[in-house]
């Protein structure tokens, strides 16, 4: 009588048998922007939405809010309703690492100044192409003659046309950035 299965392949099935376990002990499966799945025992990154984490470990299921409850914004007319954009917050699946949260709130808090320094460096860019084009309409309607190089070096001096051209583009500067 032969045996059912040859030793050389019996080593061989086993592997094969637990390299296909494997994505089963992972707790988290999602889908990345690119539509590849990942499967892992970390959650997936705060990048990744909602919609797209296909399975959680049991105990990080997020809590199931029956359709009548007193607590569902859809009854209670006093919730605040969440704008367009706003991000689904996910519960909590344990203990926050503190280093972790702390990193979090150190790049929130870098977003927000470079989002503040790039308010003020266009606000003083404004207050200076606004004092430019004061400047520049005060020479244009002071009646004195003013001249500029063209391209071969040249001075040339400026004609009513060029000097009415210049005037209304000060102007709409002024109108544009001096609030």
């Amino acid at each position: 009588m032969e045996p059912a299965v040859r030793p050389v392949a019996l080593p061989v099935l086993l592997t094969l048998a637990l390299l296909s376990a494997l994505p089963a002990w992972a707790h988290y499966r999602w889908k990345d922007a690119n539509g590849q799945v990942h499967a892992s025992d970390l959650p997936p990154p705060p990048e990744v939405p909602e919609k797209n984490i296909l399975q959680r470990p049991p105990r990080s299921q997020p809590p199931a809010v029956p359709v009548g409850s007193v607590d569902s914004p859809a009854t209670n007319s006093d919730a605040p309703a969440k704008p367009a954009g706003a991000t689904p917050v996910r519960p909590a699946s344990g203990p926050v690492d503190p280093e972790l949260a702390a990193r979090r709130r150190q790049a929130e808090a870098d977003t927000k100044a470079k989002a503040g320094g790039d308010d003020e460096r266009a606000a003083t860019q404004r207050a200076n192409n606004c004092q430019r084009a004061r400047e520049q309409l005060a020479n244009l309607d002071s009646g004195q003659r003013l001249a500029r190089q063209n391209a071969q070096g040249e001075r040339v001096v400026l004609d009513e046309a060029t000097r009415r051209s210049d005037a209304d583009t000060a102007r709409r500067v002024i109108t544009a950035d001096c609030r």
